[in-house]
């Protein structure tokens, strides 16, 4: 039984590591919410990955932080 409890909390741990955190910005052109992607990345010391834009009149686009394995960032 102390050994489940060991394996799962080494993949709970392993799992809270690997989640991705996504975040989103609007913007009049890709240039623009790009920019306001990567100001709030650089707050949480993190790089990102664009996931996804829609345009119509105003740019929305979504994207996941990337972190390094071993960063103490608090993540």
């Amino acid at each position: 039984m102390k050994k489940i409890i060991v394996i799962a909390a080494a993949v709970m741990m392993m799992s809270g590591a690997t989640f991705a955190q996504s975040i989103s910005a609007r913007g009049t052109t890709l240039a623009e919410a790009e920019a306001k992607i990567a100001a709030s990345a650089a707050e949480q010391d993190a790089g990102y990955r664009i996931i996804g834009t829609q345009t119509n009149n105003r740019v929305y686009m979504i994207a996941e932080l990337i972190r390094e394995q071993g960063s103490d960032n608090g993540a």
